[in-house]
This record gives C-alpha cells, structure tokens and sequence, in this order.
C-alpha cells in the first residue's frame, strides 16, 4: 500500500509526534509511506539515513506560513498514494480538495483537536472518504455538531509514544536538582506555551494550596505564553516552587522523577501528555474537556474535575499530596490502564486494519 502522510510541520506538539511515529510504522509494516510537509524540517528533525519513510516538504525554504502548501495537490497526484491521511488542522484544511483531486484514494481526515473547526476542515470531512477520531468525545462532536455520519467515523486512540519499563527506578537525582525533597510532591505539566493550554491558571490553582503543603509545579515546553507564566509565578511569590524547564524531546526521565500529572488545557482531544504520564504511574487531576476522561480512569486513577471548578481542583491536588497511600493506589491503577489501551502495537494495527478496508473499495 502507498501511503501519503500530510502534515504542516514538525513541532514539537503531540500529533506531530504521532505523524513521524505512524510513517515510521507502517514503513516498517511493509507500506510505501511519504510524509509530506509544508513547511521544512522542524524541532523533530530525521534522520535521512536511518528513517524507512521518504520525507519532502513544499515549501523551499521555511516562510514561516503554516497554511501555505504550494503545489500539494499536484505533488500528491505525482505520489500516486493509495491513501493520504492528513494529520493536524491546516492538513486537514486541504483534505477536501486532495479528495476531489484523487479520487481513487482514500483520503483520511483526523480529528484531533478540542478547538471549533474551520469552515474548510468541516468541508474536507464531509468530502473525504473516512474519518479517524482519537476520542469517542470527539466522534461525538463531529458526529453531532457537524453532521458528519456516524459510519464514516472510526475511533482509534493515540498509542503511547515514550515510556521505559522501569517506572519502578524513581529520578532522585533530577528531583534532588531542582531542590525538591524526598517528601517533596512534585506536580508535571508537559505542553507548548500557547493561550488554550491554560498554563496560568495551573498556576493560578497551586498558589492556593495550603501553606504547609510541600509541592513544587514543573513545567516542561516553551511558547508564547511562557514569559507571562513566569511573571504570574513569581508575582505571587512562587519563583522557587515552580520551574520552567524549557522543551524537552525526551521528558521521560520527568515521568520517572514527579508524582502527579496535572492539565487545565482547555483544547484537548486526547492528551498524549496525560496517557504517557500514566503509563509512568503519575495519577492525573485533568478538567473535563473534549476527550481527557478517555485518558485515564476518574476515581481509580486520578481526578476529572469539572471545567474552571478551580475549588474542586485544589481539593484534588490537596488531598492526593497528604495521601501518599492514595497516590500509591491511584498509580498502580494508571498503569494497568494505559497498557489496557494506549499500547503502540494496537493502535498501528486498527490503523493499518482499517487502511485495507478503505482502499479495497
């Protein structure tokens, strides 16, 4: 099967992650697979030599324009693929068009994304021939507030892309570091600075905890919203309990050394984040959008607190940060979970399975 993955370039964000990991995989599964980009390179760079899949990009030189695809559909008519799955919101932009330009392939849109949906997005998921969602929430959504049919929707989870067996080996020396105490409950957040990941309110939560309390909040990504979250946190007289850690391309080892995993996003579909921190043992306290519920077990492996309940959130943090016992169960539980459903193997098969009913039609 020739496989064409569309994307508009590699940041360093989730569904990023995923396009690189999906080329790779059905490469290796035996399929002829291009990821085609935009914009050139990116924060995920390849490596020519050692990747199974070709990689080209549209534009010659990086305009720095997200949206601009010069030639796409022509080169996706040169590429000849069997099946063209667009990953992301500007590539699903053009997955109508690339449909009606090819219409012997099976063109996928993906909806991945908590975020209302642009009028060409909704265009390219009536007019392409199937959809992937990575939520039930959100097949629920396009299925309900876009009227895309309900047949024309698969739902396949987001594998988890980065985690060690050895959750068991606690990081004491990147805990010891960042001057956080074996007593110390170190809460993680790991996601880009942008507006609608809601870093400030974290922030803005863990101020009100009690004084007693010893906790520090670490934050892993960079983006625009990052010098303000710096400026809140040290307003409010946190500068030594909260750290900003820069992006970091492998936050296994933060996994390994923080306790809980904490988000106030308010666009999500499927938190990779939040499926990789349990993976890792780190019990979840999440607001409830679009699709977070799915990531973990509430009740049993962390807390799924109502959207803006700021009170309801703090009592979660505050009650697993005195409970260790807590903790301890909660963490044990978000392990089995996401083995249960978030394995990569899985996910690439339901991927793979439903790419050969689509192309036999």
């Amino acid at each position: 099967m020739k496989i064409l993955i569309v994307q508009d370039y590699l940041r360093s964000g989730g569904t990023e992650r995923q396009s690189v990991f999906m080329a790779t995989a059905f490469a290796k599964a035996g399929h002829e697979v291009t990821l085609l980009t935009f914009r050139p390179r990116g924060v995920l760079t390849l490596d020519g030599e050692q990747q199974p899949f070709a990689f080209r990009s549209l534009q010659s030189f990086d305009t720095r324009l997200d949206w601009f695809a010069p030639g796409l559909l022509k080169t996706a008519e040169e590429a000849a693929p069997d099946l063209v799955l667009c990953m992301g919101r500007m590539a699903n932009c053009y997955a109508g068009f690339i449909q009606s330009r090819l219409p012997k392939a099976a063109v996928v849109c993906t909806m991945r994304t908590g975020k209302l949906l642009p009028y060409l997005f909704v265009r390219s998921l009536r007019k392409c021939r199937h959809v992937i969602a990575n939520s039930h929430v959100a097949k629920r959504v396009i299925h309900e507030d876009y009227d895309i049919p309900a047949h024309k929707i698969t739902v396949i989870h987001n594998p988890v892309l980065r985690f060690t067996d050895d959750t068991a080996t606690r990081n004491t020396a990147l805990r010891r570091y960042h001057g956080a105490n074996p007593s110390t409950v170190v809460l993680l957040n790991v996601a880009m600075f942008r507006p609608f990941k809601n870093q400030r309110e974290l922030i803005e939560i863990c101020a009100r905890l009690p004084g007693y309390v010893d906790w520090q909040l670490w934050f892993a990504g960079e983006g625009p919203t990052q010098k303000k979250c710096e400026r809140l946190a040290h307003d409010l007289g946190l500068g030594g309990r909260v750290k900003f850690l820069g992006y970091q391309p492998e936050p296994t080892p933060l996994y390994l050394a923080a306790d809980l995993a904490v988000l106030t996003s308010q666009s999500e579909s499927l938190s990779n984040y939040l499926i990789e921190a349990q993976l890792h043992g780190l019990p979840a306290i999440a607001y409830d959008i679009v699709g977070v519920g799915e990531c973990f077990a509430p009740e049993r492996s962390g807390y799924l607190i109502k959207n803006l309940d700021q009170n309801s959130f703090v009592a979660a943090l505050d009650r697993l940060i005195r409970e260790p016992a807590l903790r301890k169960r909660f963490a044990d539980h978000a392990r089995r979970h996401a083995q249960q459903h978030f394995v990569p193997e899985r996910q690439v098969q339901a991927h793979l399975n439903l790419f050969r009913e689509l192309t036999k039609r």
